[in-house]
């Protein structure tokens, strides 16, 4: 096979096709990365942790295929063999990587192997697209030309990920689509040179679009198979949006609801949760006309705080605007909450909890916050004490909140931490002090010992909750017992946490590591 300068009338249409291939092959790269990176946040956790690490091996990764193309004899069948080659690893590694994990518990060795195997093709490719345009008679600016239709094709792809390949495709279908996107980029390459292929190419590329194309067509399937490998129950409804991965499994009547694949409820004890969360902040509010909840898209959290006679608007703020779709109006989901997306006191907003609290022009009795561990900077912004102090801003003058805390058991500093962070938040009644502060704490069987830090300028909690009716599991009596820690969970010395310091999520790590990992 020999790569040599093709005749002037062909070499402009050849050229043309190059640059489109660059442009192709370039959103077809960052795909992987962006799969790759959510793989690892949704399978390992600690999103920038793995995002930080999957950007830096696939970077590094390119800069080793940049300086192995050098040996790359023939740079046309070489970027053919790329192509063929990416449509395989990278087509194939979201159903690698699942199975993987629904097989062994673990995903990390495949997981950067195929990482660094898609980095290495990829830093090849515009070397030998530049040395092939060269070989087509396209010798003025090519390599400017490239680079620059390289990163239009990486803006183009860090556009759509969230805005249509995660929310149209999922990332098995996503990853097999891109394979055969690699793959039908060789294939029209090995047409148009064709003199310079041979027929072992001509066979691998058959047989791996074949595969590809059958992978994708069996993506469902695919899906429901690792599904059924990874979750215990019946999986009944699981989806990807832009913020995560959403999965619902049902066994008789029992409903659990998964996020990235952790446990956020299980209906056989979710009331052992919501009611120690809702309703020591109700009962002991002076008053509760308007409620913010922050997080809670489940609509649980509602359906406790509707229970007072006397609330007059509840507003709902939750990132996910599918999780308080699904939970508002699936037919089964929504009685788990009692319709209470529906009722008209109920408004929904779904928004960043840092940014609506801060633009907020809304004044509430009780807060009521209800988001996701600490397990990430971007979520310990939500427990720092400068979120508590816009917080206080947004709360009438005898206002009252509470978070949930994480496990006082399995990350007690976390937990402690986030009292601390309160106790050090401006009083707003008391210039110069922090706020009063209570933990308490609930057993959960599907998450163990929880916590809960109720706060406020002053706390008028020595009195017995006034309760409403219907309660499963909170008594005035289990409240005064859930304000006693044992000496494995009592208060420890923990930094307060702060925008500068993130303390919490060391903590956080931290705690569950040890029992865990």
């Amino acid at each position: 096979m020999n790569d040599t300068p093709v005749p002037a009338p062909q070499s402009r249409a050849r050229e043309v096709w190059l640059l489109a291939a660059t442009f192709l092959v370039a959103v077809a790269g960052l795909i992987y990365e962006l799969i790759a990176a959510t793989l690892s946040s949704y399978l390992l956790g600690d999103s920038i942790r793995q995002f930080s690490l999957v950007i830096g091996i696939f970077l590094s990764s390119m800069g080793v295929g940049a300086w192995l193309s050098r040996f790359v004899a023939q740079p046309l069948s070489g970027f053919i063999w790329a192509q063929i080659l990416l449509g395989v690893v990278g087509g194939f590694m979201a159903p690698v990587l699942f199975l993987h994990y629904a097989a062994l518990g673990t995903v990390a060795a495949p997981l950067y192997t195929m990482l660094i195997a898609i980095g290495v093709l990829s830093g090849m490719e515009i070397p030998l697209i530049a040395r092939a345009m060269e070989a087509v008679g396209a010798f003025e600016n090519r390599f400017e030309n490239v680079l620059s239709v390289d990163y239009v094709g990486a803006l183009v792809a860090s556009v759509a990920f969230p805005l249509f390949v995660i929310p149209q495709l999922g990332l098995m279908s996503a990853s097999l689509a891109f394979g055969v996107l690699n793959l039908m980029v060789a294939g029209l390459s090995i047409w148009l040179f064709r003199e310079h292929v041979t027929k072992a190419i001509v066979t691998v590329w058959a047989v791996a679009l074949i595969g590809a194309l059958y992978g994708l067509m069996q993506s469902e399937r695919l899906v429901s198979i690792t599904e059924t490998q990874m979750f215990e129950d019946d999986v009944i409804l699981t989806e990807a949006t832009p913020y995560q991965q959403i999965t619902v499994t049902r066994f008789r009547d029992r409903t659990r609801l998964f996020l990235n694949h952790s446990i956020q409820f299980d209906s056989l004890d979710e009331h052992r949760y919501h009611e120690p969360l809702v309703h020591p902040v109700m009962s002991h509010a002076p008053r509760r006309a308007n409620v913010l909840i922050l997080g809670g898209g489940d609509g649980m959290a509602v359906r406790e705080v509707l229970r007072y006679s006397d609330v007059e608007t509840v507003t709902l703020v939750d990132l996910d605007p599918r999780v308080t779709e699904i939970f508002r109006n699936h037919p089964d989901l929504s009685k788990l909450n009692n319709h209470a997306l529906s009722d008209p006191r109920v408004t929904v907003t779904n928004a960043d909890a840092w940014l609506f609290v801060e633009t907020s022009t809304g004044s509430y009795d009780v807060v009521i916050v209800d988001l996701p561990d600490p397990k990430t900077v971007a979520l310990s912004k939500l427990y720092t004490r400068q979120f508590y102090g816009l917080l206080m801003e947004r709360m009438t003058a005898q206002g009252i909140m509470v978070t949930q805390a994480g496990s006082p058991f399995f990350a007690r500093q976390a937990f402690w931490s986030v009292a601390a962070t309160l106790e050090s938040t401006r009083n707003p009644g008391a210039p110069g002090q922090g706020l009063d502060v209570v933990g308490y704490h609930s057993y959960v069987p599907s998450f163990g010992e929880w916590g809960f830090v109720l706060a406020g300028p002053q706390l008028p909690v020595d009195r017995a909750p006034e309760l409403p009716e219907g309660l499963r599991y909170f008594t005035p009596e289990v409240w005064q017992s859930a304000q006693v820690f044992g000496a494995d969970m009592d208060k420890v010395e923990a930094e307060e946490n702060t925008l500068q310091s993130h303390a919490l999520v060391a903590y956080y790590l931290d705690g569950w590591d040890y029992w865990f990992r």
